[in-house]
């Protein structure tokens, strides 16, 4: 979910062609965790194959995903998650909570017939495993698409790969990205991207946005290393907020001690997690080749795929520049934010 710090940043809306030539590291688990939402037929059910596998994440990465390729010559490199610190231990069990809820609700729905509620609470029943990430590897690389895998936050990585020069922002709803000092965090990075809200049960069309980090600290007049303490005061994945006490202060070592006490005895840790995440270094991106050979058996013989979908899917492909850029000139492409 992430930090709520949409009511105090700067945001510019912008469009898929205004990114076209960027590379973006993409954070990998929340788009699939996006395809398992919303992919869904209209009882709630999630996309399967024949055996019962569920496939929504491929058809999301196979015919979505490939469109920023294709129609907008948006270079994806797709990070995924690793171990979660323990840090994060409470926020995994809340939403674990919250995903049983709602798997009790999706079935009591489901019972009464009624589709509509059942559709809005199966949304929040998505559940990623390990065997759907290999699964999102192995099409990412038949498709062409660059990915790495992080050995704890996803944000983390990819924030880590723009501050090295080898992606021009990071692709995420979540603004985490900021605090691990991404120098440009793109929201809603999708053909049509929609987002569900779960308060009124329906999805709503969302355009892209850019944020930049510099910027956003000019106007807030913070340092990073504030803006994470102010992060951290309004919440954070690892940390509950303190209502009441940003507009006053915008450290950790400008509170009061009666607030300071009322903060987790972690704090200072999760600060530093912020500054100092571990990272993968870049030598362990996996490039990918694009194979329609490759594509056709996988998708089709494996997974069941309409074979016709899937040449087109082919054909898609093939029609794009053949020449991938090398991750080290991705550094060069224009700029949009002055």
């Amino acid at each position: 979910m992430g930090v709520l710090l949409t009511p105090i940043t700067v945001r510019h809306p912008t469009s898929l062609e205004a990114l076209r030539g960027r590379p973006i590291a993409v954070d990998g688990n929340l788009e699939l965790y996006q395809f398992l939402s919303i992919m869904r037929t209209r009882d709630g059910q999630p996309l399967q194959d024949s055996t019962g596998r569920i496939t929504s994440h491929l058809n999301g990465l196979a015919f979505r995903t490939t469109r920023l390729l294709a129609d907008y010559d948006i270079h994806p490199v797709f990070v995924f998650d690793g171990r979660p610190p323990d840090l994060k231990r409470k926020e995994i069990q809340k939403r674990i909570e919250v995903r049983e809820k709602s798997q009790r609700e999706y079935n009591a729905a489901v019972a009464a017939g009624d589709t509509a509620t059942a559709w809005s609470k199966a949304v929040m029943t998505s559940r990623l495993t390990g065997t759907m990430v290999e699964e999102a590897k192995t099409l990412l690389t038949l498709i062409g698409i660059p990915w790495i895998q992080a050995p704890s936050e996803g944000e983390a990585q990819a924030s880590y790969l723009s501050i090295e020069g080898q992606t021009w922002a990071t692709g995420s709803k979540d603004y985490d990205s900021l605090l691990f000092g991404a120098p440009r965090l793109v929201r809603f990075l999708a053909v049509a991207s929609t987002e569900f809200l779960p308060s009124r049960g329906r999805s709503r069309a969302v355009p892209p946005e850019l944020l930049d980090l510099d910027e956003n600290l000019r106007v807030l007049g913070l340092t990073r290393e504030e803006l994470i303490d102010a992060a951290i005061l309004i919440g954070t994945d690892f940390n509950p907020g303190v209502r009441g006490v940003l507009r006053e202060h915008h450290s950790l070592s400008s509170l009061p001690a009666d607030v300071r006490r009322s903060l987790p005895d972690n704090i200072d840790a999760i600060h530093e997690f912020f500054l100092h995440p571990p990272v993968a270094p870049i030598d362990q991106i996996v490039p990918g080749g694009f194979s329609p050979e490759g594509l056709r058996k996988f998708l089709c013989d494996e997974r069941d795929f309409a074979a016709n979908r899937v040449e087109s899917l082919v054909q898609r492909l093939s029609k794009r520049r053949l020449t991938r850029p090398r991750l080290d000139d991705f550094s060069e492409a224009r700029e949009t934010i002055k």
